[in-house]
């Protein structure tokens, strides 16, 4: 065998392996035939005419998912950074649209999703954009299903996943809501006051009326006993008023002996008839009285003393010189 038929067997062998291809799972594949598009190919083992057809390229029928960031405005003027997450993938049926029709989906994706967002948002607060993010990524979703659904591709979903403000508006953000935490603690804790007044209060008042029955059913008793004792008394031929004054005699020595036997107390005993207080004043009155009285008294008595000491003194040297006079 000459070696020219060798290297054509062995190229004919080759160009008859290049005619088969695989194209793997979920994913499509291109052939071109002179340039044109000739077919779409799908997973599995695929025939096509070595030198004339070419696999112009391969399309992924995965669902993929595409971040995009955006810094916009809210409507009261504080800038936000947003994170949208789009996930979408490749309709098998429309893989020549997917192709053919759109040569970077990526930056579509992302243009419609800038579009979306910066018409959206302005329109909301910055707590309305929090509260109401899956509304945005509803109205991405739309957007771009309407927009993307011509090229050949299906928006799965759109979700907001993050929201991103100045950390000047956090902070300002925090401090609120550690100020309406802070307020919210104190109304409690007032109100936890007033729970324990009102508790106490109602305490004492039933104390103060238990307090009040108590007394009250012991000067009943006192005066059932009292009652008692002028009975007893009276059956021993003591009439009732003598017997009334034997107890209030009674029971004012026995307090007095009760006060007298306690020995580290101070009380010290006044009269307290409506006359007491005369009394005690006219009592003033009379030793103020008496006082100054003996002062004076005691004042005369000194000088008369003071007075008589010269007098006695000038008698005493006369009688010395008498004697010399008559020698």
């Amino acid at each position: 065998m000459s070696t020219a038929l060798i290297i054509i067997l062995v190229l004919a062998f080759f160009i008859f392996m290049s005619s088969f291809f695989t194209v793997k799972q979920q994913s499509s594949v291109i052939i071109e035939r002179f340039g044109k598009f000739q077919s779409v190919r799908n997973s599995g083992l695929q025939l096509k005419i070595p030198m004339v057809d070419r696999l112009a390229g391969r399309v992924n029928l995965k669902i993929q998912q595409l971040d995009v960031i955006i810094e916009t405005k809210t409507r009261d003027n504080v800038f936000i950074k947003m994170k949208v997450s789009v996930q979408f993938k490749v309709i098998q049926d429309k893989v020549y649209e997917a192709f053919y029709k759109l040569e970077y989906p990526h930056d579509q994706i992302t243009s419609y999703v800038f579009d979306v967002v910066r018409a959206e948002v302005p329109k909301l607060k910055l707590d309305d954009v929090f509260e109401r993010k899956d509304d945005i990524a509803v109205a991405v979703k739309r957007e771009l299903n309407e927009a993307m659904s011509t090229y050949g591709y299906d928006i799965i979903n759109t979700l907001v996943t993050d929201i991103d403000p100045d950390i000047q508006v956090k902070n300002a953000m925090n401090r609120i809501n550690a100020a309406d935490r802070e307020k919210t603690a104190a109304e409690f804790e007032a109100e936890s006051s007033r729970i324990r007044i009102v508790a106490k209060a109602k305490a004492e008042a039933e104390s103060k009326r238990l307090q009040g029955q108590g007394i009250a059913d012991q000067r009943r008793e006192i005066a059932r006993g009292l009652v008692e004792s002028v009975e007893v008394l009276n059956k021993v031929g003591i009439n009732s008023q003598e017997a009334s004054a034997l107890i209030v005699v009674t029971q004012h020595y026995d307090t007095l002996q009760s006060i007298g036997s306690d020995t580290n107390s101070n009380l010290i005993l006044l009269p307290n008839s409506p006359q007491a207080g005369s009394d005690m004043l006219n009592n003033m009155v009379a030793s103020f009285s008496a006082s100054n009285q003996v002062g004076e008294m005691m004042k005369k008595n000194t000088k008369k003393i003071e007075k008589q000491k010269p007098t006695q003194h000038q008698s005493g040297y006369e009688d010395d010189i008498q004697p010399d006079v008559q020698q």
